[in-house]
């Protein structure tokens, strides 16, 4: 399976499915968080920041995460990544700096993928 956007939320299977193709426990993703959407699989983040861009989302609205299925909900989405680093926006490291954003992005991942948050 390639890298897919998800629109509406998928099931912990699914997530599941998704994880296996690659590192067996974490899924690699991108947020959009103007459309509320995610890509997720993929073995770069910026191939699914790619993806996004293609579909019409712009830079300054995407953020990498990686999703650990197996930890607890709130350990799960871990927002690193080298897509991160964008010293125009703030954020001068791959982990997302700003606590607010961090939120905003887990917020979005858990209700795409089964677990609201």
């Amino acid at each position: 399976m390639s890298i897919r956007i998800v629109e509406k939320p998928i099931s912990a299977d699914e997530l599941r499915k998704i994880a296996q193709e690659h590192f067996g426990d974490m899924v690699k993703g991108v947020v959009d968080l103007t459309k509320g959407i995610i890509a997720l699989g993929g073995e770069l983040h910026a191939d699914a920041e790619t993806l996004l861009l293609e579909a019409g989302s712009e830079q300054r609205d995407l953020w990498g995460f990686n999703i650990y299925i197996d930890k607890p909900i709130e350990e799960r989405v871990v927002c690193s990544s080298l897509i991160n680093i964008r010293p125009s926006q703030g954020n001068r490291a791959m982990e997302v700096q700003d606590f607010d954003l961090r939120q905003k992005i887990t917020d979005v991942v858990n209700n795409l993928t089964g677990q609201p948050g």
